[in-house]
Protein backbone atom coordinates (compact mmCIF):
# COMPACT_ATOMS: atom_id res chain seq x y z
CA UNK A 1 0.00 0.00 0.00
CA UNK A 2 1.10 3.43 -0.43
CA UNK A 3 1.44 6.23 2.29
CA UNK A 4 -1.15 8.90 2.59
CA UNK A 5 1.62 10.91 3.23
CA UNK A 6 3.91 10.44 0.59
CA UNK A 7 2.33 8.58 -2.76
CA UNK A 8 5.51 8.37 -4.38
CA UNK A 9 8.04 7.53 -2.08
CA UNK A 10 7.80 3.34 -1.24
CA UNK A 11 9.24 1.84 1.91
CA UNK A 12 10.23 -1.40 2.82
CA UNK A 13 7.98 -4.22 0.99
CA UNK A 14 4.90 -1.66 -0.24
CA UNK A 15 4.29 -1.46 -3.89
CA UNK A 16 5.74 1.14 -6.44
CA UNK A 17 2.94 3.78 -7.10
CA UNK A 18 1.41 2.47 -10.08
CA UNK A 19 2.29 3.52 -13.46
CA UNK A 20 3.12 0.62 -15.42
CA UNK A 21 3.35 -3.07 -15.64
CA UNK A 22 3.78 -4.42 -12.35
CA UNK A 23 6.22 -7.70 -10.76
CA UNK A 24 3.61 -10.62 -10.57
CA UNK A 25 3.87 -10.74 -7.09
CA UNK A 26 2.96 -7.24 -6.64
CA UNK A 27 0.31 -7.90 -9.06
CA UNK A 28 -2.59 -9.09 -6.40
CA UNK A 29 -2.15 -6.34 -4.00
CA UNK A 30 -4.52 -3.81 -3.41
CA UNK A 31 -4.45 -0.64 -5.46
CA UNK A 32 -5.24 2.84 -3.57
CA UNK A 33 -7.19 6.03 -4.73
CA UNK A 34 -4.19 7.51 -5.83
CA UNK A 35 -3.39 4.61 -7.78
CA UNK A 36 -6.66 4.89 -9.65
CA UNK A 37 -6.48 8.45 -10.11
CA UNK A 38 -3.16 7.99 -11.48
CA UNK A 39 -4.56 5.56 -13.74
CA UNK A 40 -7.40 7.61 -14.94
CA UNK A 41 -5.23 10.60 -15.71
CA UNK A 42 -3.41 8.37 -17.91
CA UNK A 43 -6.82 7.54 -19.32
CA UNK A 44 -7.68 11.26 -19.88
CA UNK A 45 -4.77 12.07 -21.78
CA UNK A 46 -4.80 9.03 -23.87
CA UNK A 47 -8.51 10.74 -24.98
CA UNK A 48 -7.51 14.36 -25.22
CA UNK A 49 -4.57 12.71 -27.97
CA UNK A 50 -7.54 10.96 -30.16
CA UNK A 51 -6.09 7.71 -28.99
CA UNK A 52 -9.28 6.42 -27.18
CA UNK A 53 -12.89 6.73 -28.33
CA UNK A 54 -15.53 8.03 -25.90
CA UNK A 55 -16.80 4.22 -25.36
CA UNK A 56 -13.32 3.48 -24.92
CA UNK A 57 -12.49 5.77 -22.58
CA UNK A 58 -15.59 5.51 -20.45
CA UNK A 59 -15.14 2.23 -20.33
CA UNK A 60 -11.93 1.71 -19.30
CA UNK A 61 -12.58 4.51 -16.40
CA UNK A 62 -15.38 2.48 -14.83
CA UNK A 63 -12.70 -0.37 -14.67
CA UNK A 64 -10.24 1.85 -13.23
CA UNK A 65 -12.80 3.31 -10.60
CA UNK A 66 -13.88 -0.31 -9.71
CA UNK A 67 -10.47 -1.90 -9.85
CA UNK A 68 -9.06 -3.78 -6.37
CA UNK A 69 -5.98 -5.03 -7.20
CA UNK A 70 -2.95 -4.06 -9.30
CA UNK A 71 -3.89 -6.50 -12.25
CA UNK A 72 -7.61 -5.36 -12.43
CA UNK A 73 -4.99 -1.69 -13.46
CA UNK A 74 -2.71 -2.83 -15.82
CA UNK A 75 -4.38 -4.26 -18.81
CA UNK A 76 -6.47 -0.71 -18.90
CA UNK A 77 -2.70 0.82 -20.41
CA UNK A 78 -1.15 -1.87 -21.32
CA UNK A 79 -1.42 -0.11 -25.54
CA UNK A 80 -1.62 3.50 -23.85
CA UNK A 81 1.66 3.92 -21.77
CA UNK A 82 4.74 4.67 -24.64
CA UNK A 83 2.62 7.15 -26.11
CA UNK A 84 1.47 8.96 -22.68
CA UNK A 85 3.37 10.46 -19.56
CA UNK A 86 5.09 7.22 -17.41
CA UNK A 87 4.21 8.80 -13.65
CA UNK A 88 1.62 11.21 -14.09
CA UNK A 89 1.80 12.74 -9.84
CA UNK A 90 -1.27 12.23 -8.17
CA UNK A 91 -2.04 15.89 -6.51
CA UNK A 92 -5.12 16.74 -4.60
CA UNK A 93 -7.35 19.51 -5.68
CA UNK A 94 -6.86 21.71 -7.03
CA UNK A 95 -3.76 20.68 -8.73
CA UNK A 96 -4.11 17.83 -10.87
CA UNK A 97 -6.46 17.96 -14.27
CA UNK A 98 -9.96 18.98 -13.50
CA UNK A 99 -11.87 16.17 -14.00
CA UNK A 100 -15.10 16.09 -16.54
CA UNK A 101 -18.41 14.75 -17.09
CA UNK A 102 -19.32 11.81 -19.45
CA UNK A 103 -22.95 12.65 -19.47
CA UNK A 104 -25.84 13.76 -18.48
CA UNK A 105 -25.82 11.65 -15.51
CA UNK A 106 -22.40 12.70 -14.21
CA UNK A 107 -23.69 16.38 -14.49
CA UNK A 108 -27.01 15.69 -12.52
CA UNK A 109 -25.31 13.79 -9.84
CA UNK A 110 -22.48 16.51 -8.96
CA UNK A 111 -25.49 19.15 -8.99
CA UNK A 112 -27.27 16.86 -6.55
CA UNK A 113 -23.71 16.68 -4.34
CA UNK A 114 -24.30 20.62 -3.94
CA UNK A 115 -28.11 20.66 -3.94
CA UNK A 116 -28.87 18.26 -1.07
CA UNK A 117 -26.98 20.08 1.05
CA UNK A 118 -29.74 22.01 1.05
CA UNK A 119 -31.94 19.50 3.21
CA UNK A 120 -29.44 17.59 4.54
CA UNK A 121 -26.56 19.80 5.33
CA UNK A 122 -22.90 17.44 5.57
CA UNK A 123 -25.13 13.99 4.55
CA UNK A 124 -26.07 15.38 1.45
CA UNK A 125 -23.10 15.36 -0.43
CA UNK A 126 -21.31 12.45 1.35
CA UNK A 127 -24.26 10.59 0.48
CA UNK A 128 -23.43 11.29 -3.40
CA UNK A 129 -19.75 10.34 -2.69
CA UNK A 130 -20.27 7.30 -1.45
CA UNK A 131 -22.40 6.48 -4.36
CA UNK A 132 -22.08 8.10 -7.36
CA UNK A 133 -18.50 9.28 -6.26
CA UNK A 134 -17.50 5.89 -6.21
CA UNK A 135 -18.39 5.64 -10.50
CA UNK A 136 -17.64 9.20 -11.12
CA UNK A 137 -14.49 11.35 -11.35
CA UNK A 138 -16.44 14.48 -11.54
CA UNK A 139 -19.05 13.24 -8.90
CA UNK A 140 -16.81 12.78 -6.62
CA UNK A 141 -14.92 15.64 -7.35
CA UNK A 142 -18.20 18.17 -6.73
CA UNK A 143 -19.45 16.14 -3.73
CA UNK A 144 -15.54 16.38 -1.84
CA UNK A 145 -16.16 20.44 -2.63
CA UNK A 146 -19.81 20.57 -1.43
CA UNK A 147 -18.90 18.55 1.95
CA UNK A 148 -16.19 20.57 2.68
CA UNK A 149 -18.63 23.82 2.47
CA UNK A 150 -21.25 22.16 4.37
CA UNK A 151 -18.77 21.13 7.54
CA UNK A 152 -17.11 24.63 7.23
CA UNK A 153 -20.67 26.43 7.45
CA UNK A 154 -22.34 24.00 10.11
CA UNK A 155 -18.80 24.19 12.64
CA UNK A 156 -18.17 28.02 12.10
CA UNK A 157 -21.79 28.48 12.87
CA UNK A 158 -21.87 26.69 16.05
CA UNK A 159 -18.69 28.09 16.94
CA UNK A 160 -19.96 31.64 16.13
CA UNK A 161 -22.97 31.41 18.35
CA UNK A 162 -21.31 31.29 21.40
CA UNK A 163 -20.95 34.86 21.46
CA UNK A 164 -23.16 37.59 20.71
CA UNK A 165 -21.40 39.36 17.78
CA UNK A 166 -21.05 35.77 16.18
CA UNK A 167 -24.56 35.13 16.54
CA UNK A 168 -25.53 38.07 14.52
CA UNK A 169 -23.51 36.96 11.65
CA UNK A 170 -25.08 33.49 11.63
CA UNK A 171 -27.90 34.98 9.56
CA UNK A 172 -25.78 36.45 7.14
CA UNK A 173 -23.60 33.26 6.77
CA UNK A 174 -26.27 31.14 6.13
CA UNK A 175 -27.92 33.48 3.72
CA UNK A 176 -24.61 33.25 1.79
CA UNK A 177 -24.76 29.38 2.39
CA UNK A 178 -27.99 29.16 0.34
CA UNK A 179 -27.07 31.35 -2.46
CA UNK A 180 -23.27 29.47 -2.70
CA UNK A 181 -24.64 26.11 -2.39
CA UNK A 182 -27.60 26.84 -5.65
CA UNK A 183 -24.83 28.35 -7.51
CA UNK A 184 -22.52 25.34 -6.53
CA UNK A 185 -25.13 23.05 -8.23
CA UNK A 186 -25.84 24.89 -11.31
CA UNK A 187 -22.11 25.25 -12.26
CA UNK A 188 -21.46 21.52 -11.48
CA UNK A 189 -24.84 21.54 -14.58
CA UNK A 190 -22.87 23.59 -16.39
CA UNK A 191 -18.56 21.60 -16.46
CA UNK A 192 -17.91 24.45 -13.95
CA UNK A 193 -14.77 23.91 -11.76
CA UNK A 194 -16.86 25.78 -9.00
CA UNK A 195 -15.03 26.22 -5.71
CA UNK A 196 -16.74 27.89 -2.58
CA UNK A 197 -15.21 30.50 -0.93
CA UNK A 198 -13.69 30.49 2.38
CA UNK A 199 -13.59 26.95 2.78
CA UNK A 200 -11.78 24.77 4.99
CA UNK A 201 -11.12 22.17 2.88
CA UNK A 202 -10.97 18.99 5.60
CA UNK A 203 -11.73 16.15 3.33
CA UNK A 204 -9.40 15.44 0.06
Amino acid sequence: MVTTANPHQPSGNEPRPWHGPVPPEQAHLRVTHAHRDQVVDHLQAAFAQGRLDKDEFDERVDLAMNAKTHADLAPLLHDLLPAVPQQPRFRPHPSGPRPLPRDGADRLGAAAAHGLGLFLLPVGPLIMLATMGRQSLYVRHHAIEALNFQLTVLLSSIVLLLTVVGALLVPLIWAAWFVLTVVGGLAALGEGNFRYPLTFRMVK
